[in-house]
């Protein structure tokens, strides 16, 4: 894939949508793209963040660790982003996200996503969109769970 075709995808992005062309070039340019077999990890809980990911293709599970082993809590999708909680919060990686099938992803550093957020303020606006909409989606599969509970 060349620059100008990764430059594409990135515009399907919802976080990177707002960015200009010159912008998501260089982004493209400077980012690591990544490829995951089925079943292998991005990231593990409790390892250090040092970068977000941008999938461009396949599906990921978003694994939490419990007293019962592991629990799926979401999935990941083309043009999803993850890893960004680890990087804003400089914590260690809050679940392990293992690819379901083949996955290609855009790894974005640490550095390279503060630079651009300072750059693009509309991507800040959209990253936090994300985030509330995650918020709400956990609350709620909380209030199921425990309304099971309750029964």
């Amino acid at each position: 894939m060349n620059l100008n075709e990764e430059v594409e995808l990135l515009k399907r992005v919802p976080i990177l949508s707002k960015i200009e062309p010159a912008k998501l070039k260089l982004l493209a340019f400077t980012s690591e793209r990544v490829n995951y077999a089925e079943g292998q990890e991005l990231c593990h809980q409790g390892d250090p963040g040092d970068a977000m990911y941008v999938i461009l293709g396949g599906v990921a599970d978003v694994l939490i660790d419990s007293e019962a082993g592991q629990i799926r809590v979401a999935e990941m999708k083309k043009n999803d982003f993850l890893g960004e909680i680890a990087i804003l919060c400089d914590v260690p990686r809050t679940a392990t996200i293992k690819a379901r099938e083949p996955l290609s992803t855009l790894k974005i550093s640490k550095d390279t996503f503060y630079r651009l957020v300072a750059e693009v303020p509309q991507m800040a606006i959209e990253v936090m969109r994300e985030l509330a909409h995650r918020v709400v989606d956990t609350n709620k599969k909380l209030q199921e769970a425990t309304a099971k509970q309750a029964a």
